[in-house]
């Protein structure tokens, strides 16, 4: 092992969990030192998601361990190395998978639980121990910023195109359904993957940002609430190849309206239901399947890597606070609806 030249870290825990970011607490105490096969990351930036907010509120299916360290999301160094390490070598710039060990194949029960930011300590950290299994190399053209936006966000929307029983390809109509951080990365590799994307979202200015990234049609909820029927008539009546539904409950008898025979609905992320019922007449006729997703395996977000240094896509960034301003992120991530990643900067 190398040494770490840091004796102290300033870490965030969640102390109280049922106390919300009251429950947020910072400690000055010793950087961990990497047992086998596991690495220190000196953590450059991180970045928040919708998740974080329900483990502050308790409506996570994964509840939070007392004193965790919030956050699954980073990028940083890796700066000292355990025993027997063959993955990773001091001075790799790396982000931390979502989860601790789902390294590809289907996700099984005993994976869900090891997730960084809620059964494991996170990101919110200056310096982090991981196992050697959960770093993946991220691309030369990112900054540590752009890269610690990738774990949860990006991944999910690769693995809702990519995976599946019907993935997409190149030429398909692919439907985006929302305009949160999961939808834009959605767009982007849809574009880049050669697909027609059309977008449901709101406002104008949504619009023109979501075409800068490759939408080609953009079609305003609030305008035209019976969003499928325009889907139909932009596909001919074929329906869409693919649905990337990032909205939940109240847009999913919709999204079936809207995907063409034999095509797939991914659902990505933990929504509630917010009392909405589907009505079973609305799937008669149709044929199609349809998959939830939770996140991506490493073998996913490698592959996803690959891609954003291919066609050079960057990550879009809301804002950027500074580490001592975590509160005030997590709020901006709760009260603004942020058009990109909420990123913590970690001097």
């Amino acid at each position: 092992m190398t040494n770490t030249q840091r004796r102290f870290r300033t870490a965030y825990h969640l102390d109280r969990p049922e106390d919300g970011l009251d429950g947020l607490v910072v400690r000055e105490e010793e950087v961990p030192e990497p047992g086998p096969h596991e690495v220190l990351v000196r953590v450059r930036a991180a970045s928040l998601n919708r998740r974080d907010l329900m483990i502050l509120d308790g409506t996570y299916p994964v509840p939070a361990a007392p004193g965790v360290v919030p956050l699954s999301d980073g990028a940083g160094e890796v700066v000292a190395v355990g025993e027997g390490v063959r993955r990773a070598q001091v001075g790799d710039r790396v982000a931390v998978t979502y989860f601790r060990r789902w390294i590809d194949g289907p996700m099984t029960l005993p994976l869900v639980g090891e997730q960084y930011g809620a059964s494991l300590d996170g990101m919110l950290t200056d310096y982090q121990v991981v196992d050697e299994e959960s770093v993946v190399r991220i691309p030369a053209h990112l900054s540590f910023e752009e890269a610690a936006t990738l774990p949860c966000a990006a991944v999910l929307a690769w693995s809702a195109l990519t995976t599946g029983p019907r993935p997409m390809a190149a030429g398909d109509d692919v439907l985006v359904v929302g305009a949160g951080a999961v939808a834009l990365f959605g767009v982007q590799f849809a574009a880049a993957l050669g697909g027609r994307v059309i977008v449901v979202a709101s406002g104008e200015e949504k619009a023109e940002r979501l075409r800068e990234l490759g939408a080609a049609h953009v079609i305003d909820r609030q305008l035209t609430p019976e969003w499928q029927g325009t889907v139909g008539e932009l596909t001919g009546g074929r329906g869409v190849a693919l649905v990337l539904e990032a909205v939940g409950a109240p847009s999913i008898a919709k999204s079936v309206q809207s995907v063409g025979f034999n095509g797939q609905i991914s659902v990505t992320g933990a929504f509630p239901s917010d009392g909405v019922l589907i009505d079973p007449d609305v799937i008669n006729g149709r044929f199609f399947s349809l998959q939830r997703l939770a996140v991506g395996n490493r073998a996913a977000f490698e592959q996803m890597n690959a891609a954003l240094a291919e066609h050079g896509i960057h990550p879009v960034i809301d804002r950027v606070f500074a580490f001592d301003e975590a509160l005030t992120a997590y709020r901006h991530l709760r009260e603004s609806g942020p058009f990109g990643k909420v990123v913590l900067t970690v001097d």
